[in-house]
């Protein structure tokens, strides 16, 4: 069979079937293969062999040409329709990882199409270019292995249709909508990932300092695509990718006439003014035993949900928050972060760190509750939350940065009283920021970059700004 009539380039279902013969295979083994098959000219395998033993560079997208071109047999452009347009299927070629502790995750986002600020705010959701190459989209998965030199050897692990089911669908156009809301509003510099659930506005700037014009403003952006979010692929790989794995509990299993997130508040807030303990007892709770996690546990069960794991969440980064209010309309806890390694972060950039990109990709979900003048906790209401942009790229970047050069500076350690003291940024200094320590003990340490160790640090949101941000109507006794 002639290898042009080897899949029906009109048919996804034909597509799929053909795109399975990856499964198992290596890209080095499909450079091989299409060369021994249809006998490519040697001065286009000379270029594909002489990548494969020179370059000790990851190039991802590189790979996604040799599918394109060593395997469908069509070139690779820019075509503004999908890559099969008479099939109106999208070809991705993505990584994943394997966890740690057992399981499978996206390694990154999926970049769909770059967002043309210009171009985007008069286009509709339903008939818009990205839409129109998401729709359906072919998913060529491959393990990425860090420990192997060349990219040729991942193996290809998954290639099977996806198109976002309904549910989905519902949440990806509301994202949509605020993406190019933003824009039309001359506030595309102001845009991040922890804007939306699914489809993300992500950087794709050669350099971290590229940037590009917008309408209505001034103000020069930078360069984003439409993103399906880390977290969402990793649902999308172990709900619709892999056989037999086992899924989250849903919160919505039926179209609802509004918003997600409106849905989400409307249920959490019907119950405020329940007391921890009568919310206990209404869903079955050992108020008594009090876990560490009951206030969280709780909002789980007001939406439905018999574990502490939601789809809707998982899919979106949304990350639960319990806040108590304590009768002085203070808070007493600040916000914890995911530890730092101390020798990792001297070597970020502000742009692509951990930390900063953590809050710009995630969305909170703050459940609040307040003592009463009789000492009753009880529920005070629920919101959304992402950080402002300004708040981000001003106040924590500062801290950052701080932190940063003072482990390049070398730490300073003194003893106060018996109490061990250091200079990383703190509190009073900063109206959003600091950092302190998140250890275990005083033995659970991170090797500093100058050799010494030192317990774990991590960035803190200060309880003062988290009530800042709360909604009056949370904070204010009716």
């Amino acid at each position: 069979m002639d290898y042009l009539t080897e899949y029906d380039k009109s048919n996804p279902n034909s597509i799929e079937t053909y795109a399975q013969r990856l499964i198992g295979k290596t890209f080095r083994d499909v450079i091989k293969e299409d060369t021994q098959r249809i006998m490519m000219v040697r001065e286009e395998a000379a270029v594909y062999g002489s990548y494969a033993v020179s370059d000790t560079k990851r190039n991802k997208g590189n790979l996604g040409q040799i599918i394109e071109e060593k395997f469908f047999h069509y070139s690779c452009n820019n075509d503004s329709r999908p890559d099969f347009p008479e099939a109106g299927v999208e070809l991705k070629v993505t990584p994943y990882r394997e966890k740690v502790h057992g399981g499978l995750a996206a390694k990154e986002r999926l970049i769909l199409t770059m967002i043309d600020y210009f171009q985007v705010v008069g286009e509709e959701f339903e008939t818009s270019h990205f839409w129109n190459k998401s729709r359906l989209i072919l998913l060529i998965y491959y393990l990425y292995n860090k420990d192997l030199k060349y990219n040729l050897d991942y193996k290809i692990g998954y290639a099977k249709l996806f198109s976002p089911p309904t549910k989905d669908v519902m949440i990806i156009r509301h994202d949509y909508d605020i993406i190019v809301g933003k824009i039309r509003c001359g506030k595309a510099h102001e845009l991040s990932e922890g804007d939306t659930l699914y489809l993300g506005a992500a950087p794709k700037g050669a350099t971290s300092r590229d940037r590009r014009r917008q309408p209505f403003s001034d103000e020069l952006a930078k360069p984003r695509a439409f993103a399906f979010k880390t977290s969402y692929m990793t649902y999308v790989l172990n709900t619709y990718i892999v056989p037999g794995k086992v899924t989250y509990e849903p919160i919505i299993t039926e179209e609802v006439p509004f918003s997600f997130e409106d849905y989400i508040m409307d249920k959490i807030n019907a119950y405020c003014g329940y007391s921890v303990e009568d919310l206990c007892v209404k869903f079955e709770l050992e108020y008594h035993r009090k876990p560490k996690n009951l206030e969280a546990m709780l909002a789980y069960r007001i939406l439905g949900i018999k574990g502490n794991h939601a789809e809707e969440f998982e899919k979106a980064n949304v990350k639960v928050k319990t806040i108590r209010i304590g009768k002085n309309n203070k808070i007493k806890e600040c916000m914890s972060f995911p530890t730092f390694k101390f020798k990792e972060l001297v070597k970020e950039d502000w742009e692509d760190s951990a930390f900063g990109n953590y809050l710009r990709q995630t969305r909170f979900l703050f459940v609040v509750y307040k003592f009463d003048a009789d000492n009753v906790l009880r529920l005070r209401g629920c919101q959304f939350w992402n950080i402002p942009y300004e708040d981000l790229e001003v106040q924590v970047r500062s801290v950052w940065e701080k932190t940063k050069q003072v482990l390049i500076d070398g730490l300073q350690i003194t003893i106060q009283n018996g109490v061990r003291k250091n200079n990383f940024p703190k509190a009073s200094e900063n109206r959003v920021s600091h950092v302190r320590p998140h250890a275990l003990n005083a033995r659970d340490t991170y090797e500093l970059p100058d050799g010494r160790w030192y317990p774990k640090q991590c960035f803190w949101l200060n309880n003062s700004y988290i009530y800042e941000q709360l909604d009056e109507k949370i904070k204010v006794d009716q």
